[in-house]
């Protein structure tokens, strides 16, 4: 599987472990490039964010890497695709293209998840 496709025929929860991280990289990314610009402007004036920004980039990105495992084991990613949606985190606006992935992957299993209930429960072979 190559590291942007987007598997189908996800279970509800790992749909759910999904968006979870979806929801949190987003704010993970911006709360970083806060946390940039409060360093430049702590070097280059009085202001002081940084011990704030940092508090709270600190606790999403534990977030993001809680729900990234989660994720992780729940879609059973390849390790290169796993590797990669971490990475993501650890760049500066990484979590908007992780959003943007997750999205998608999200998107194609509750398309397969509602593609398999308007089938309906699958015939038993006698």
């Amino acid at each position: 599987m190559a590291i942007l496709e987007t598997p189908t025929g996800l279970p509800p929860k790992s749909v759910s472990a999904l968006r979870r991280l979806r929801l949190v990289s987003t704010p993970e990314a911006i709360s970083f490039l806060l946390l940039l610009g409060c360093s430049v402007l702590k070097r280059t004036t009085t202001f002081n964010a940084v011990p704030v920004m940092g508090a709270v980039h600190g606790a999403l990105f534990v977030l993001y890497v809680l729900f990234w495992m989660d994720a992780w084991n729940r879609v059973k990613w390849p390790f290169r695709r796993a590797a990669w949606v971490f990475a993501l985190s650890v760049l500066p606006a990484g979590g908007f293209f992780a959003d943007k992935l997750l999205r998608r992957e999200e998107e194609a299993g509750v398309i397969a998840a509602r593609a398999r209930k308007e089938q309906g429960p699958a015939k038993e072979k006698s």
